[in-house]
């Protein structure tokens, strides 16, 4: 789905700080969406977590950097890192050209798919993506 020029794709799950989510058995690729791509402009810089680290729904798990931007990717679900994206860290444009693909920044393997019921998907996710829109363009 598209909501205002962003790419918001339906299969996805999402949370309030920009964070998506694919869930692949009981592992799930989280990544940085579209619009805060947009919104952050060219990254520089990827802070990837360790395999092996554990990460809480909701908390910051990675940081990146733009030229104008320092935020986090945060954790959809809780469990453990199984896997990092190493290619990001050498290129964070990837971020950029390809947020729902290459640009993805680690694995999680699930401690609670429970936890699926607090994220967002479908009409819900692009309510919420309408409302950040404005918010930022005010």
């Amino acid at each position: 789905m598209e909501v205002k020029g962003y790419l918001l794709p339906d299969d996805l799950y999402y949370e309030p700080n920009h964070s998506w989510g694919r869930v692949e058995g009981d592992v799930v690729t989280v990544g940085l969406n579209d619009f805060a791509q947009k919104l952050a402009g060219e990254f520089v810089s990827v802070d990837l977590p360790g395999v092996g680290k554990k990460v809480q729904q909701g908390k910051p798990v990675a940081a990146v950097e733009s030229g104008k931007w320092v935020g986090r990717i945060y954790a959809v679900v809780s469990g453990e890192v199984v896997e990092v994206n190493e290619n990001v860290e050498d290129d964070p444009t990837l971020l950029n050209t390809d947020p729902y693909g290459e640009g993805w920044v680690f694995k999680v393997k699930m401690d609670d798919p429970a936890e699926l019921a607090n994220l967002m998907q479908g009409e819900k996710a692009a309510r919420w993506l309408e409302e950040e829109i404005e918010k930022h363009a005010k």
